[in-house]
């Protein structure tokens, strides 16, 4: 059996204030901050994913597929990018995903269960392989003084 972690990490600043555009995260919609500066939905939950899947297969998602069907397709939608990662895991089943979020804004932590349980559909997992911290950041990044998010992500797989 052969067991592998996978790191990944996405950021992005909010739009202006006035913008129309929905702020994505987890595949939720977070109504009380402006989206993401970003070619797609910006979803850096998502984003982070994709790279730590990236790191165990070496296929590059973001940068990679991701922007062929962004700015080919059209697609933005961030979930439809890691079902394509995951599509990329041949015979490495994940057991276990991680994830921390940085940001003053918007606030996670009633909705840390919501997080947990969409991703956990979208990438065919039990909820509890998933896992969600969340921080404020205390003001001594960017993110902390809320001008945007920042997600780290591990993924674990296991091949037998």
């Amino acid at each position: 059996m052969k067991i592998r972690t996978g790191l990944g990490q996405d950021s992005h600043r909010f739009l202006p204030e006035d913008t129309s555009e929905h702020c994505v995260i987890a595949g939720l919609i977070f109504d009380d901050v402006p989206g993401f500066r970003a070619n797609s939905d910006g979803d850096i939950v998502i984003h982070a994913i994709c790279n730590a899947i990236t790191s165990l297969t070496g296929v590059l998602i973001l940068g990679g597929i991701a922007d062929d069907l962004c700015l080919k397709d059209g697609i933005t939608d961030s979930e439809v990018y890691l079902k394509e990662a995951m599509k990329t895991l041949g015979n490495q089943k994940v057991t276990h995903v991680a994830l921390s979020l940085e940001g003053k804004r918007p606030k996670f932590k009633a909705r840390l269960v919501e997080m947990r349980e969409n991703i956990a559909r979208v990438m065919d997992l039990d909820v509890s392989q998933i896992g969600i911290t969340a921080t404020s950041g205390e003001g001594l990044t960017d993110f902390g003084t809320g001008e945007g998010v920042q997600c780290m992500a591990i993924v674990t797989t296991m091949e037998n």
